[in-house]
């Protein structure tokens, strides 16, 4: 091989390595915007490994702490298994309820609280990626800041997000103020130039 056809082949494949690194770094901008409103996303929704307190007032033998199952099931004393999966505390204490007064306790009066939510994800350009305990109200700057912070390569400006409720598992972009529930993935992208 002569030299000319070693420069032009140096000079393809540097074009080429310089194609592939600026197609990576438009990856972000080729996500969909998200578009949930905030009461889609702002309101907390059961799931598995969610872990709860219900308290029926007045009755202590049916109080106590519970696991939502695999299946999204809370199995409960004499009533057994009550869905939980996608339903708010409030409508899973309607449910409790309902079916406590169907025999079993006259008039109940039923409180549920979330003790442990389940994890959120964080990937990319973090200091430390990883599972993240859920917090209520939280933001992606605050799951950032969790995760210590941005690293130096870091695009600042939107994250890129997969709900966890999505059954399609999209990717989309995302403001840093935009809302992070449990089981979502945030990926903070990196910035080439």
């Amino acid at each position: 091989m002569n030299r000319r056809h070693v420069i032009r082949a140096l000079g393809q494949g540097i074009g080429l390595a310089a194609l592939a690194v600026a197609m990576v770094g438009c990856a972000g901008n080729d996500a969909p915007m998200e578009t949930a409103s905030a009461g889609q996303i702002g309101e907390y929704h059961l799931g598995p490994g969610d872990a709860l307190r219900v308290i029926v007032f007045g009755e202590e033998q049916l109080s106590g702490e519970f696991r939502v199952d695999g299946t999204g099931k809370v199995a409960m004393p004499l009533i057994g298994e009550v869905s939980a999966k996608d339903r708010n505390t409030r409508d899973l204490e309607k449910e409790i309820a309902t079916r406590l007064s169907a025999g079993y306790v006259k008039d109940p009066k039923v409180s549920v609280e979330v003790l442990n939510h389940r994890p959120f994800f964080i990937l990319g350009e973090v200091r430390n990626p990883g599972q993240y305990q859920y917090v209520n109200g939280m933001t992606a700057l605050s799951a950032v800041a969790m995760a210590g912070g941005y690293t130096y390569r870091a695009k600042e400006d939107y994250i890129l997000i997969t709900r966890g409720s999505d059954p399609k598992k999209e990717i989309r972009k995302a403001p840093i103020t935009t809302s992070v529930m449990p089981d979502d993935v945030v990926r903070v992208p990196e910035r080439y130039f």
